[in-house]
């Protein structure tokens, strides 16, 4: 008996996936080409040398505007935090960089957490993808078990997760431990791109970066695993908005 087809939805979140994919391996590309730019890495360490006295005079405030920017690079999908790695690698080293990062985005996602569990959809769909939200609202609960709560934290757009588990109304504490547990090797991994890039260490650049590709494609298919397809009065919705 040949296969069943499958419903829509087993392919809706597919090409997305794949785009995404396409888009972070392009960025890739481009960084690797920026780190062997001798004119971009002149005019980057200029940037880098002009700012660091800044950090260095008022360290403690420097931190916090740090943090406070990775937070909203955890809340806001048009907004990273990625152009400050430079700068805050020279101030602090790799291992401050990668901590104060991950705090970062610790504040981000309890932010987004509480905003959505006290304010509800029509505050965030100002904030986030309504598309998404949607897709992931019905499927994820309060009950849903925490090995596919940290494959989400894994797989979208770290805006999403507190937004859609903030919604769901899922337990604080074990959001956080998903958090805590998710962002760390995001944040270690970055922070080890940057300086990679920065040390012009182009192999160890593409060989870091295409490792965390293939770990968010893994992640997500193991996701939509997982999850399942979505039901149909669901995909109608999306269809009619």
């Amino acid at each position: 008996m040949s296969p069943s087809p499958q419903p829509p939805e087993e392919h809706h979140g597919l090409p997305a996936m794949w785009s995404r994919a396409l888009l972070l391996v392009m960025l890739l590309a481009g960084l690797a080409l920026l780190a062997s730019s001798e004119a971009f890495q002149a005019l980057l360490r200029r940037a880098v040398d002009a700012a660091a006295p800044v950090i260095s005079t008022h360290p403690v405030w420097g931190a916090v505007l740090f943090v406070l920017l990775s937070a909203l690079s955890a809340m806001l999908a048009f907004f990273s935090s990625a152009l400050l790695l430079p700068v805050a690698l020279q101030a602090w080293g790799k291992a401050v960089c990668a901590l104060l990062l991950w705090l970062g985005w610790m504040l981000g996602g309890a932010c987004a957490y509480g905003i959505a569990r006290a304010w509800g959809r029509p505050v965030i769909r100002r904030l986030t993808s309504a598309s998404l939200l949607a897709r992931y609202e019905e499927r994820i609960s309060r009950r849903t078990p925490f090995g596919v709560v940290l494959l989400f934290q894994l797989a979208v757009p770290s805006e999403i997760p507190g937004y859609v588990l903030g919604l769901a109304r899922y337990g604080l504490r074990r959001y956080l431990a998903v958090l805590a547990l998710a962002e760390l090797p995001y944040a270690v991994g970055t922070v080890y791109l940057g300086a990679s890039f920065l040390e012009r260490r182009t192999p160890v650049l593409l060989g870091l970066g295409a490792a965390g590709i293939l770990a968010g494609l893994w992640a997500f298919h193991l996701l939509r695993k997982r999850l399942g397809p979505r039901s149909p009065a669901a995909r109608r919705g999306d269809d009619a908005s």
